[in-house]
């Protein structure tokens, strides 16, 4: 199993991406959005801290953080993750995916809470 991580940083402006498998993978299974983890799992230094915003599911189905559980399901939604509605007012029914991660996910958004020593731009530079 493995997943494709994407790491923000608001410093920069810029995302960087790394594909994690193995057991890294392994222990992000069971992590929720807006959980904070130690850069070690995501193969950083660490001292580095990120945070889980997100992501998405193996057909590209967003994760929602209201939505308890890991399960896609149809809900009737007024916009936010998932659904950005063209005029106020129109609701639909998407299908989302509940914020624990699982087997099924392939994307998960990252974003850096607490900078360390080397800069993301020196490790992704190799």
């Amino acid at each position: 199993m493995e997943f494709r991580v994407v790491i923000s940083d608001p410093s920069t402006g810029k995302a960087y991406q790394k594909v994690i498998s193995g057991a890294n993978a392994n222990r992000l299974i069971g992590k929720q959005i807006g959980d904070v983890i130690s850069g070690t799992i995501v193969e950083l230094p660490p001292d580095y801290e990120l945070k889980i915003t997100g992501g998405t599911d193996k057909d590209g189905f967003p994760m929602r953080p209201d939505l308890p559980g890991s399960a896609r399901r149809k809900l009737l939604l007024s916009g936010g993750v998932g659904y950005n509605p063209k005029e106020k007012g129109i609701r639909r029914r998407k299908s989302i995916r509940g914020r624990v991660i699982s087997k099924d996910i392939l994307q998960i958004n990252m974003v850096v809470v607490k900078h360390g020593k080397i800069p993301l731009e020196e490790i992704f530079k190799k």
